[in-house]
């Protein structure tokens, strides 16, 4: 029998009217702003009217280093939702919105799979309610309010040299990282060297993710520093009356989007920030409603436990007053080998003696969720066919030996139903006790901040700064920026800067080649290694594989 893609699971599901998927939540239809029968948007300010309403537990989704191979963390997320569902517990995801960049990139969707997904996955996939075209409008208004008011006498005195604003596109496109614009003459500009972002890079999808409310959104937006001045001074959007613009581009973005899975549990997909180069999570708004919906909240947070959830501990949990209760993480077989140093192309056949050798990788994450961040885990193993029961028993013994329990997950075959074993588990971790800690103190210096999460996270030595990284340290720390938290921007394919180092490396250095305030947002980002902020296409970007027919059927998503 033929397998089916995601998209043709998708489509064989008929979808309920979302007003009633949220209904069971005590949502009311006069309560959303519908988008058509499937999708609708419910107000920031709902945050208010339940604010006396006790929070459900969350539950945080992240996994090991992600390989080629796969890890299926969006998947686990949904079909531990729907799992909840079927135990009659109120349940409700919060994920985030998926970027043009990679759909038409390496990935090709990216709203779960096989039985386990988010719909309508097309949508959800290729613009949804515009909230990134939102975003990107809002970031470009700002850069070129900033060109204008240089042309113009330039009362601020910005140092052309010195912008650190970047215009954005929700595309890869690596020709755009460096270029020379406003040529040919002073009608088109100051001649200067810029480049562009992806918009999931933009402080304006971190700070449209860390508001409280839209009045927090519109103060957050006045911080963000656009460059600085002649003299050093920081140059801010408030400074350039930008804020009130800003926020009106955003008036519908603030404001979560309601989906349902395949099994109908509700879902909020809001904002969409990369881990790699950014925080990595949705808005706190939409976990925040999700808590006081639901009796348990699952969210996720991207890439690896290193990466996607030191960043959801340190910055989003710290910034948003949140508190995980437990953890699900996520590890295949597959990637496990890869790990162990077997190529992509050899990973069908059994092969115990690699899954060993890559449990080195699992093991740091196990260690970093109990040690480091204080709290309870559960590994799920994201079942694929191949997968034996020796390998499947190496991971369980070696877990074990931890104290960790190991819950096989087949929610990509089985949707829900393959998933209650792991809810169960769950629900019973989620009441243990819990010494939930973050990785450094705010007072600490920024440099110490960086060896922390080197040292304490990543299992390296600590950072090497740069001259000129340092020279940004220095001023950052002038200007009175030194107690924000640190946003890693660094391959999310190893513990270090290197994106060939597997496993769990040790004895390695991180090199802080660049250090950036996002002051809006509320962090400090640091570029390490050779991450872009900006990505490029693959050799054969899944765009060759989408496609529309006469009828208006999308296919290739997956």
């Amino acid at each position: 029998m033929a397998i089916l893609s995601d998209i043709e699971i998708a489509n064989q599901v008929e979808m309920k009217p979302i007003k009633d998927v949220v209904a069971p939540l005590g949502i009311t239809e006069d309560q959303l702003t519908l988008y058509g029968n499937y999708k609708a948007k419910i107000s920031a300010h709902e945050l208010e009217n339940l604010k006396d309403k006790e929070d459900g537990k969350l539950i945080l989704v992240t996994a090991i280093t992600p390989t080629p191979a796969g890890e299926g963390k969006t998947t686990t997320s949904v079909g531990l939702a729907d799992a909840f569902t079927k135990l009659n517990k109120k349940a409700m995801i919060a994920l985030r919105e998926p970027s043009l960049g990679p759909v038409f990139g390496v990935k090709g969707g990216a709203a779960g799979g096989g039985h386990a997904q988010v719909v309508p996955m097309e949508d959800i996939n290729l613009h949804f309610t515009g909230d990134f075209h939102a975003i990107g409008a809002a970031n470009n208004l700002l850069a070129a309010l900033i060109d204008n008011h240089i042309h113009h006498g330039n009362a601020l005195q910005i140092d052309s040299r010195n912008i650190t604003w970047k215009r954005v596109v929700d595309m890869n496109d690596r020709q755009l990282r460096h270029i020379v614009n406003g040529l040919q003459g002073r009608v088109n500009g100051v001649p200067r060297e810029d480049g562009y972002d992806i918009t999931v890079a933009s402080e304006i999808m971190a700070v449209l993710c860390l508001a409280n409310d839209p009045d927090d959104l519109k103060v957050k937006l006045g911080e963000m520093i656009i460059g600085y001045n002649f003299s050093g001074d920081p140059v801010t959007a408030k400074d350039l009356k930008a804020e009130g613009a800003l926020a009106a581009l955003l008036k519908d973005a603030i404001h979560p989007n309601l989906v349902q899975t395949l099994e109908h549990t509700p879902a909020i997909i809001h904002g969409g920030p990369f881990a790699n180069i950014a925080h990595g999570c949705n808005s706190v708004i939409a976990t925040k409603l999700a808590l006081k919906y639901a009796d348990y909240a699952i969210t996720e947070a991207g890439f690896g436990a290193d990466l996607g959830a030191e960043k959801f501990i340190d910055i989003k949990c710290r910034l948003g007053n949140l508190k995980p209760d437990a953890v699900v993480l996520v590890a295949t077989i597959r990637a496990l080998k890869m790990h162990g140093g077997v190529p992509k192309k050899e990973l069908e056949p059994e092969n115990v003696e690699a899954v060993v050798a890559g449990l080195t990788n699992l093991d740091k994450h196990i260690a970093n969720i109990q040690d480091v961040y204080g709290m309870p885990v559960v590994v799920a193993i994201n079942k694929f066919p191949l997968d034996t029961d020796a390998e499947l028993k190496a991971v369980e013994e070696a877990c074990k030996e931890r104290g960790v329990e190991v819950v096989l997950s087949d929610v990509w075959a089985n949707g829900g139903a393959g998933g209650v074993e792991l809810a169960e588990k769950v629900i019973e971790l989620a009441d243990k006790p819990n010494n939930f800690q973050f990785v450094y103190d705010e007072e600490d210096s920024i440099e110490e901040k960086l060896n922390k999460i080197v040292q304490k996270v990543y299992g390296g030595k600590g950072v090497e700064i740069v001259p000129a990284a340092r020279k940004q340290l220095k001023k950052l720390e002038e200007l009175g920026y030194g107690n924000l938290p640190i946003c890693m921007a660094k391959t999310q394919y190893s513990f270090s800067d290197d994106q060939t180092k597997v496993g769990a490396p040790k004895d390695f250095t991180v090199t802080i080649r660049n250090l950036k305030v996002s002051k809006g947002a509320g962090f400090i980002v640091a570029l390490t290694g050779a991450v872009m902020t900006m990505p490029g296409l693959p050799k054969s970007p899944a765009s060759e594989r989408i496609d529309i027919d006469s009828d208006g059927n999308i296919t290739g998503l997956f």
